[in-house]
């Protein structure tokens, strides 16, 4: 167990070096003009504010529910367990909170670095996006590994523990890490969609000024949006979703522990290692000629890494399990993370028809654009799935090929860590997105040439891509994690199969799809009623403050900025508890077979309905900037207003809601195994 757990410690402490080495040379570059900084500055203060007091509220409600849980195993006469949970537990919220702050941390910085690259070149500002990215990424990923194995080993120094009992002890640290997660995401999904929609209603349709123009008061408001939505809180859910799946295969592999020993238990962290290696050599690969698609470079990375991570596979499933099998079912979850990228690509990309049907249908107005755009969403749910499907399919069956008791469970717990093993790259995409927004932002605002306009254009729109595609295979990657974790749910409660013809079976089922809709529910209302503040502020300040429209007045920024502040953070609150709460009860009132309904429909309604929004949110959002590029009118044409419009409806849903339920599937999963001992 030594070599292998300091080979983890050495990798994850070797990548957090790369990551420091990487904001180095990020933080070396030039910082552009006195306006460009006096831009980003403010930027940068509206995200430290916003943070800091999300994470203060985040924190006090984490150290509370610690609290909870120790009471909870205390009441039933388990105080030791109760110690151990909640101690990890906390370690967990901790760890994914810092992983979010660093996201958000480098975002803010980055961006007028590639602001100022851009007005010299696409390729150093693609370098500057990327490696700005990266940051994040290697350091979330390395993080999750770090935190994994050394509450592993503090967890069997202290507590005595055996190698098999720790998994089921620190599955506190992904419940940890989930909830930070959730509310880190939903917060920082209700601030920013609802700055954009305010931002975009107004200003746009409205007033007909252009996109992050500095006489919109909500335009800072929406560039804190996106480090705060698409930095921190994907940042700290992607950090969930690898802890999630490192702990569900740890659990697995304890059934495996006669065949495998030690080595199936450790597995899942030596071959995370190696997909953070990998990882780091594809973002370092990456090279884009001055006038090539900056796609194409970054494409070029993920197949690289993709590559590596094979490679690593190999070497890992070799020297740990002595079995091809399992490396064929990590091949299996590599290829659908491809598959699932394609097509995301597909119906999210301007290139495809998707996209273009719902720009089109904007030609006979605002009802026409939002009906194609709910459809393609619709639509969109059907490959995913039966990619999926497949996916646990094969990987179960080459898992029982191998000839290994319980052997095709932990088929499929390997597929979810290939799928898994370019998360660093695909992040490092994710986070590429809003710090190429900002910059184009800061450079619209700054009122650079034309020409640096186009590159952080081309930036940006790569940016958009790349977010939608994470938000893809975070969703992917969700799902294969959720049915892991599924699977330790029913090993840990001694449970064969779940009979659903019971009557409070049925009932946990049903309340497991409920809460995903109540859920969605929720967080859309937050932003719509948040947005509808910042609409009436904006309004007031062009009617208040006339000077604004004539470029002679400067708005108050900051009013919008406070605005979504307090309503994102208050407006959280009700959708995070209600998931808790309601698997509490469900759990205390039907028992654990109910659990385990509750559990398996909340997950599979849970990844189609995050499919449906991320999806349709996102072409609809590619769909009004296929019209801004002069096709059906450009801007300014009523098509053009019909897409802002179509827009803003698929805003909460790509951005707030269908993220939110990444990780909330997750959270179900680890909720129902920390609280398990209280359901039986």
């Amino acid at each position: 167990m030594v070599d292998l757990i300091l080979l983890v410690l050495g990798i994850s402490v070797f990548a957090l070096l790369v990551a420091g080495a990487l904001a180095r040379w990020v933080l070396s570059k030039d910082t552009g003009t006195e306006k460009m900084r006096e831009i980003s500055d403010a930027i940068a203060e509206g995200a430290h504010a916003f943070i800091k007091r999300q994470y203060l509220t985040i924190g006090l409600l984490s150290l509370a529910l610690a609290v909870i849980i120790y009471a909870a195993y205390f009441f039933i006469g388990k105080q030791e367990l109760g110690t151990q949970t909640s101690i990890a537990f906390i370690f967990g919220a901790f760890s994914s909170g810092l992983a979010g702050i660093i996201g958000m941390w480098i975002s803010v910085r980055a961006n007028i670095r590639v602001a100022s690259a851009s007005t010299r070149s696409m390729r150093e500002a693609l370098r500057i996006s990327l490696w700005g990215g990266a940051v994040s990424a290697i350091t979330i990923v390395a993080m999750s590994l770090l935190g994994i194995s050394l509450i592993y080993v503090a967890f069997g120094a202290i507590f005595g523990l055996s190698a098999e009992e720790i998994p089921f002890v620190i599955v506190g640290y992904g419940f940890g890490a989930s909830f930070v997660a959730l509310f880190a995401q939903l917060g920082g999904g209700i601030y920013t969609k609802a700055a954009d929609v305010g931002a975009d209603l107004v200003g746009k349709i409205e007033a007909g000024i252009p996109e992050d123009d500095p006489r919109n008061p909500a335009v800072i408001a929406d560039l804190v949006g996106d480090n705060v939505g698409d930095c921190a809180g994907r940042g700290a859910d992607l950090f969930e979703s690898t802890a999630a799946e490192n702990i569900g295969a740890m659990i697995l592999g304890v059934a495996l522990f006669p065949v495998f020993g030690l080595n199936g238990i450790l597995f899942p962290l030596v071959a995370r290692a190696a997909g953070l290696i990998a990882s780091i050599i594809g973002i370092l690969s990456v090279n884009a000629k001055e006038t090539e698609d900056p796609m194409n470079a970054l494409n070029r990375g993920f197949y690289v890494t993709a590559l590596l991570c094979a490679l690593g596979f190999f070497v890992v499933s070799e020297f740990l399990l002595g079995n091809i099998f399992f490396f064929f079912a990590g091949l299996v979850g590599i290829a659908t993370s491809i598959l699932f990228l394609w097509i995301t690509t597909y119906y999210t990309e301007r290139r495809f028809s998707p996209v273009r049907s719902i720009a089109e249908a904007s030609k006979t107005g605002h009802a026409t654009n939002i009906i194609s755009g709910l459809a393609v969403g619709l639509e969109s749910t059907g490959l995913p799935i039966v990619t999926l499907g497949a996916a646990l399919i094969f990987s179960f069956m080459l898992g029982q090929a191998s000839g290994v008791e319980h052997g095709g469970l932990f088929g499929t717990a390997v597929a979810t860590m290939g799928m898994l093993s370019t998360a660093a790259f695909v992040l490092s995409m994710d986070t590429f997105g809003p710090i190429t927004d900002n910059a184009g932002g800061i450079v619209e605002m700054s009122k650079q040439p034309e020409k640096v306009r186009k590159i952080t254009d081309r930036l940006d729109a790569v940016g958009n891509t790349t977010k939608a595609l994470t938000k893809g295979y975070a969703v992917g990657s969700a799902g294969l994690a959720a049915f892991l974790l599924f699977s330790a749910f029913m090993v840990d409660a001694e449970l064969s199969a779940i009979d659903i013809s019971k009557v409070p079976v049925f009932v946990g089922a049903l309340l497991g799809a409920m809460l995903v809709f109540v859920f969605s529910s929720l967080a859309i209302k937050a932003v719509g009623k948040t947005a509808y503040s910042i609409i009436n502020e904006v309004r007031r300040q062009f009617k208040e403050i006339p000077g604004i429209m004539k470029g002679k007045a400067k708005p108050d920024y900051a009013r919008c900025v406070d605005i979504c502040v307090q309503a994102s953070l208050k407006e959280m609150m009700l959708p995070g508890l209600l998931v808790l709460a309601t698997t509490v009860v469900v759990g205390m009132v039907l028992k654990a077979e109910a659990v385990g309904a509750f559990l398996m429909v909340g997950t599979i309604t849970g990844i189609i309905t995050a499919l449906f929004m991320n999806n349709g949110g996102g072409a609809m959002d590619n769909a009004k900037k296929f019209i801004e590029e002069g096709n059906f009118g450009g801007k300014g044409s009523d098509a053009h207003k019909a897409s802002i419009t179509g827009d803003t409806v698929g805003d909460p849903l790509k951005d707030t809601a269908g993220p939110s339920l990444h990780v909330l599937i997750k959270l179900l999963g680890t909720i129902t195994l920390v609280l398990l001992p209280l359901f039986l």
